[in-house]
């Protein structure tokens, strides 16, 4: 790339984290210190504003960089993602949204730990979040890696790496300084400019056609290489068994993902009612409808008017096919226009990754400080939330040193697809026992923890000993193999194995449901009685 796409794109990016930055020197300064600030901001956002950090948090790099290149390289099975990205948002609002609100206060282990025995609980819950946002979190990374080397010409290994440790360093600075109401402030600012971007090239690609979507369809089709077949299920996911496995297992992972994903869960702890919470669901739900229907007319735009092989060409795994796109749609490489929209589209690239960074590394710090520190701590000394506080900005130094390393080992993987692991971590260690604890009324302690172990062990040992890892050309570990599980995505093994574990748990264990907390639960996730 030129020069000026360099330098276009890094002073629109520089100009971004200068207005987050103060955003979140603002905030750090009329801050209180509490937890319930740090965690929640306080409690204060409406529902419209809470519905964009939502979608701020959800519009990931995998949804804007990944399934675009997904839809570009594999045309209809690319858009399995965007799909099951936006379904997911049912199960959320029907089952999980209001009833969280109620019954927790900061995070998952909350509503969890309401009627159990705390310790086990949030050791086995705070574990499993931080699981899943260092997952969610290096996919991000990679989404950063990528771009910088389309920017810098993709000669400079080593640029690419200082990318992915200072995303890492501003998520840290973010969450340490800002906590939850600048993480917020960040999430809405961010879902706007993805919103604004995403609809001008929506409109460039449909004007390139004359508003024509047959047509567009047909010549992304004529130039993927594949013909007909690239607008029928079976390219990516047909070629036997084992990937029809793959696309059930991907399609379950999505679906039931997303009501397990820390940050998201913590989302609807930072509105003052039960009611607000599911309002901002269904903002959110809008908006991100909306962008998920634009991302298939780019993911066919790039195939159409770049070329599924030009895409490939500049990454395998598709992520730079949006940059390629709007490089195309402003007028091609050293037009003025062309300049003017690859920066513009590079530089909300990287604001989406710095604000879904911030986000998850939030949540998981909440996890490690307020679930795992308090229940670890010897027992007599109390909780201080000031000092549950500082131990979750130590945290999220140590979450986001452990995200940079597996970023820079992941680097060539595609980003929705690393997300789509972290959905089925996220789907069969935490939904199970979401759902057991909210609607089960024998549910028990041990059947709570046999939920989170035997949901998030087998998830995590299926996808180390999965072609993901090792055994094939696009393995993090090429030249290794030591593959034993045939799916790439382990969510059709895993899920079930989460449900049975808790039910398990449950009926082998000696001790009783207690019916009092049961019946104090239930009334308080249904009637907001007594909620935070």
């Amino acid at each position: 790339m030129s020069g000026d796409h360099q330098s276009l794109a890094l002073l629109l990016f520089s100009a971004f984290v200068a207005v987050t930055l103060g955003i979140t020197t603002w905030v750090s300064r009329h801050r209180h210190g509490s937890a319930e600030e740090f965690y929640t901001g306080g409690r204060l956002f409406s529902p419209m504003e809470n519905g964009f950090a939502i979608a701020g948090d959800y519009m990931s790099a995998a949804s804007f960089l990944g399934i675009s290149g997904l839809i570009a390289l594999f045309g209809y099975d690319g858009m399995l993602y965007s799909v099951g990205f936006l379904v997911a948002w049912l199960v959320v609002l029907l089952l999980v949204a209001e009833l969280v609100r109620n019954c927790g206060r900061f995070t998952l282990a909350d509503v969890v730990a309401a009627r159990m025995r705390e310790r086990p609980v949030r050791i086995a819950a705070g574990t499993s979040s931080v699981a899943v946002s260092v997952l969610y979190l290096v996919a991000q990374m990679v989404g950063a890696g990528s771009l910088v080397a389309l920017l810098l010409g993709g000669t400079s290994e080593a640029a690419r790496a200082w990318t992915v440790i200072g995303v890492g360093a501003l998520m840290i600075v973010y969450v340490t300084l800002g906590g939850m109401r600048a993480t917020t402030w960040i999430q809405i600012v961010k879902a706007v400019l993805l919103m604004a971007g995403t609809l001008v090239l929506t409109v460039l690609v449909l004007l390139r056609f004359h508003g024509d979507f047959d047509a567009l369809l047909t010549t992304a089709a004529e130039r993927s290489g594949h013909g007909k077949e690239f607008l029928a299920p079976g390219l990516a996911y047909g070629g036997g068994w084992t990937a029809r496995f793959d696309f059930m297992s991907l399609g379950l992972a999505l679906v039931l993902g997303t009501a397990g994903l820390p940050h998201i869960l913590s989302r609807f702890y930072t509105v003052p009612t039960a009611r607000a919470a599911r309002r901002s669901v269904v903002w959110a739900i809008g908006l991100i409808g909306g962008f998920y229907l634009m991302t298939i007319v780019l993911g066919f735009g790039a195939a159409a008017l770049v070329g599924t092989d030009e895409v490939r060409a500049s990454s395998a795994a598709g992520n730079t096919a949006v940059p390629l796109l709007a490089l195309d749609l402003g007028g091609g490489a050293g037009s003025t226009g062309g300049t003017v929209l690859f920066a513009v589209v590079a530089a909300v690239a990287f604001a989406t990754i710095l604000a879904v960074v911030a986000g998850i590394t939030l949540a998981s710090s909440a996890s490690v400080a307020h679930d795992l520190y308090a229940s670890l701590k010897r027992p007599g000394r109390g909780r201080k939330p000031r000092g549950e506080v500082a131990v979750a900005r130590l945290a999220a130094a140590g979450i986001g040193a452990v995200a940079i390393a597996l970023g820079l080992l992941a680097r060539d993987l595609n980003v929705a697809f690393l997300v789509g692991l972290a959905f089925a971590v996220a789907a069969s260690a935490n939904l199970p026992v979401l759902l057991y604890s909210l609607f089960w009324r024998n549910f028990t302690t041990r059947g709570a923890v046999w939920s989170v172990y035997g949901g998030l062990v087998p998830a995590v040992l299926l996808v180390v000993f999965s072609p993901v890892v090792s055994g094939s050309p696009e393995a993090i570990f090429p030249g290794a193999d030591f593959q034993v599980f045939p799916l790439q995505n382990p969510g059709l093994v895993s899920i079930p194995l989460g449900f049975l574990a808790g039910w398990l748990g449950t009926v082998l264990s000696r001790e009783r449901a207690d019916e009092a907390r049961h019946a104090e639960s239930e009334v308080r996730s249904l009637t907001g009685a007594g909620a935070v």
